[in-house]
């Protein structure tokens, strides 16, 4: 603390100082305006007027010369010497102009004070200590020289105690203000680190932050928002411009404050982003809060929701239909082996087993995915993955049906459950494979993993040669139940988006020209916490 007062104190001295040397030079000009004669005989009654103009004149080149040279001082001494030097020169003007009834001896205020200000402890109290000894001496003296002038040596003595009192006040107003100083300084230093700290966590947040002021001009924006927006954000850039859907938003909100606004995406394939606005300024939404949320967790949630649902329907399915279905099974089968049933009746038992069959797939694919366990997302090598993938797939699969994988690099990292990433891709690899041709028939389809250029997100997507998807067929294909194939349950796909979904991926479909189909999953960023 006494270190950083002292260097607070040196960086105020020549500020000081320099007021000190302009009050010098001014009280000079004007002691010296006191010798003109007329002046004299309306104000003064000098003793010596003689020496008077010449102390007077005296004083002011020497305040002039001090003001020029020296004006950045800063050592102790050339302060004390210029101190004492003042005392003296008021002290030759005391005397020359009659003693302590002239009134010139509160001029010793103000060196005391300034001397007290720049120098402290002893040294401000010697200061005083030798105005006081001057006075007293020279009023001595001009007892001695003029025995028949009263001379006061109470208003002398009174000067002296006022010089120790203005020392001593000064030095403690000085050092108060001068610790004041120094803890305002601490505080200065303290917020600047805690706004650094504040900056750092708000640019760290997961949660895009964004500062909206007048005419919908950005002042300020954090990274995730950035990555969510898809775009580099600078300062007072229009919203518009940014993102032209949340700029609407946020009027619709200003007009209809208990609208909810609806989640949006502001570019292809981006994140599906949640807005929610706060005004800064109470009773006012010239700047406004904006704050963008990842909406894939709350639909994550919802998506938990519904499937706490299914499995209670499920469960209730199983109860009430396998019992019947596999009494009805058993019952066909027994028929189709009676000797007197003809073929006619035969054929249709068969039809009754088929249909039978295939809903009890039904039903079982629907319990599996009831029982789901909840995904258990972790850090996945997704070329490491892939590669052990493909060697544990190809073996499953006929001599001649091909795999090929293509990868662009290496360390593509993702956050999923790799046994539902394992379910997923094998259901999506069968399906391609059944979509590409016969069994038996030389059969070939595509891995591609990549990371995409534009936001930085790890994608997979499985290829094939098909005849593609209808587009009257592209909006229902991930719906339950809906499917193109008459022996297919159409849960597949439902069951793979719902898995992606779970681990914060999207599954998409995408026609490749002139033939053949891409399931596309793009996968989250690695640091993203799921």
């Amino acid at each position: 603390m006494k270190i950083a007062t002292a260097r607070k104190s040196d960086s105020q001295r020549p500020r000081i100082l320099r007021i000190y040397n302009i009050y010098r030079v001014i009280l000079g000009f004007l002691l010296t305006v006191l010798t003109s004669a007329a002046l004299q005989d309306g104000l003064l009654e000098l003793k010596n007027p003689q020496l008077y103009e010449i102390a007077s004149w005296f004083y002011l080149f020497i305040n002039v010369l001090i003001a020029l040279l020296l004006q950045k001082g800063r050592r102790d001494l050339h302060l004390f010497v210029l101190s004492v030097l003042d005392i003296f020169l008021l002290g030759l003007l005391f005397f020359a102009a009659g003693g302590a009834s002239s009134g010139f001896g509160n001029l010793f205020i103000i060196p005391v004070a300034a001397g007290n200000i720049l120098l402290h402890g002893r040294i401000g109290l010697l200061l005083a200590a030798l105005a006081s000894l001057v006075i007293i001496y020279l009023t001595f003296f001009l007892s001695l020289a003029n025995p028949g002038l009263t001379q006061n040596y109470l208003q002398v003595g009174v000067l002296g105690c006022i010089f120790f009192a203005v020392a001593l006040f000064v030095q403690r107003l000085s050092r108060e203000l001068q610790q004041s100083e120094v803890l305002a300084q601490q505080q200065a230093v303290s917020l600047a680190s805690l706004e650094k700290l504040n900056q750092l966590i708000i640019q760290r947040m997961r949660t895009g932050i964004m500062v909206v002021g007048p005419q919908q001009k950005v002042l300020l924006a954090n990274e995730a928002a950035a990555q969510m927006l898809g775009r580099p954000i600078m300062r007072e850039m229009e919203l518009d411009g940014l993102a032209p859907d949340l700029g609407q938003l946020l009027r619709q909100w200003q007009n209809y404050p208990s609208i909810r606004p609806l989640p949006f995406q502001n570019h292809k394939g981006g994140v599906e982003i949640m807005a929610n606005f706060k005004p800064l300024a109470k009773d006012s939404d010239e700047t406004v809060l904006v704050f963008l949320d990842d909406n894939t967790q709350v639909a994550q949630q919802a998506q938990q929701l519904k499937l706490a649902s299914l499995g209670r329907l499920t469960a209730s399915i199983a109860h009430e239909i396998r019992n019947p279905l596999g009494a009805i099974s058993h019952a066909a089968q027994l028929l189709n082996e009676s000797p007197q049933i003809c073929d006619q009746d035969q054929r249709l038992s068969e039809i009754i087993q088929q249909h039978s069959k295939r809903m009890n797939r039904v039903i079982e694919t629907v319990l599996e995915l009831s029982r789901r366990r909840p995904s258990e997302p972790q850090l996945t090598d997704l070329t490491q993955w892939i590669d052990e993938f493909v060697v544990d797939f190809q073996h499953s699969l006929p001599a001649t049906d091909t795999l090929d994988l293509e990868k662009s690099g290496t360390g593509i990292f993702t956050r999923m459950d790799p046994d539902q990433l394992t379910q997923v891709l094998s259901n999506l690899c069968h399906n391609a494979l059944r979509y590409s041709g016969p069994v038996g028939s030389a059969r070939t389809i595509w891995l591609k993993l990549y990371v995409q250029s534009d936001t930085d997100l790890p994608t997979l997507e499985v290829i094939d040669q098909g005849p593609g998807v209808d587009a009257e067929h592209i909006e229902h294909i991930f719906e339950p139940f809906y499917t193109t194939e008459a022996s297919g349950t159409g849960l597949g796909l439902y069951i793979s988006r719902e898995l992606c979904e779970s681990n914060q991926a999207r599954l998409e479909l995408k026609n490749r020209a002139p033939k053949g189909c891409c399931m596309r999953i793009t996968f989250a960023h690695p640091k993203r916490l799921i």
